[in-house]
C-alpha cells in the first residue's frame, strides 16, 4: 500500500535556466561583472547554491526530472555540485560571439513534450527569471499543472514572476533564517502585509459564507493574489508569525487542529 502511494504522488519536473540565475548572481555582486563579453567567455567561480534549490522542489514531491541548460564549457567548476544533486546536464552552444545560447527557448519547449509524455508530473518548477517564460506559464496553467518560479531578485522580470501559481527569490533560500531576530519590517512592509491579509481573508469570507476561516485557506489565497509573496520580506518568520504579529487585525483561534482566522 505505501509502494502504491509513492508511485502515485505527483511528481516535479525541475528546468534550470542555469547560466540565467548564475549571470543574475554575478550582477547583483557588481554591475557589469558577466554582462561584458571578456567576463561571459571564462571559466565561472561557483555562485549557486545548488543543493538549497533541489531540496526547495523536493518539498513539493519526488523530482522526477532535474536538467540544466547552460554552455558547461565555462561552469565546470560547479560539476561536484551538480553530479551530487544528480543534474542532468543539457551543452548548449551560442550561435555567435555576442548571441543568447537558446536555453529558454530550448528550455520551455521540452517541459511542453515532457508534460505530454508523463502524466505522472505535477509541478513545474522552473530556474529562470525572464519574461521569455511568460508563456509556457500559460500551458502549464491550461494543462491542469502547478507552476513554481525561482529567480533572482533584481533581475527577475515582474511579470514572469506575477504568472507562477508561486514564486520564490533565490536569495531567500540561501540566507540565514535560523536567527530571526534580525528581521525588522519597514512600515511600508508592515502596511503591506497587513493589507494583502485583510484582502484574502475577506475574499474567503465573502466566497465560503462563514465569519470564520481556516489560515492555510488564507495562504493559498495570498500566494494566489500575489505569488511572490514571503513573511519574511515584512518582517516576519513565517506565516503563523505573522498573523501573531497582526492580532490587532484578526483574531486566532485553534479549532480541530487548525487554525481559524477572523477579522476584527
Amino acid at each position: 500500500m505505501r509502494k502504491r502511494a509513492i508511485e502515485e504522488e505527483p511528481s516535479v519536473a525541475l528546468y534550470w535556466d542555469f547560466e540565467n540565475l548564475h549571470a543574475s548572481l554575478c550582477e547583483a555582486k557588481q554591475e557589469g561583472a558577466y554582462s561584458k563579453q571578456d567576463n561571459r567567455f571564462r571559466v565561472q567561480e561557483p555562485l549557486i547554491d545548488i543543493q538549497a534549490v533541489v531540496e526547495l522542489a523536493a518539498s513539493f514531491g519526488p523530482i522526477a526530472i532535474n536538467r540544466a541548460y547552460c554552455n558547461w564549457q565555462y561552469f565546470s567548476r560547479y560539476r561536484d555540485a551538480l553530479l551530487q544533486c544528480a543534474v542532468e546536464l543539457i551543452q548548449l552552444f551560442p550561435p555567435g560571439g555576442s548571441a543568447k545560447n537558446g536555453a529558454d527557448i530550448k528550455l520551455c519547449l521540452d517541459a511542453m513534450e515532457d508534460m505530454g509524455r508523463f502524466g505522472h508530473i505535477g509541478t513545474i518548477i522552473i530556474v529562470g527569471g525572464d519574461s521569455d517564460f511568460m508563456p509556457v506559464s500559460q500551458k502549464v496553467k491550461a494543462a491542469g499543472r502547478t507552476l513554481i518560479g525561482i529567480g533572482a531578485r533584481k533581475n527577475t522580470n515582474r511579470h514572469w514572476a506575477k504568472s507562477c501559481h508561486e514564486f520564490r527569490y533565490y536569495e531567500n533560500l540561501v540566507e540565514g533564517i535560523e536567527d530571526p531576530a534580525p528581521l525588522q519590517a519597514q512600515p511600508s512592509q508592515a502596511e503591506a502585509a497587513a493589507d494583502i491579509l485583510r484582502r484574502a481573508t475577506r475574499l474567503l469570507v465573502q466566497t465560503q459564507g462563514e465569519e470564520w476561516v481556516s489560515q492555510a485557506a488564507i495562504w493559498h489565497m495570498i500566494k494566489r493574489l500575489d505569488s511572490t509573496f514571503d513573511p519574511r520580506e515584512h518582517g516576519h518568520v513565517n506565516f503563523l508569525a505573522m498573523l501573531k504579529a497582526l492580532d490587532a487585525l484578526v483574531d486566532v483561534r485553534e479549532e480541530d487542529a487548525d487554525l481559524m482566522v477572523r477579522l476584527r
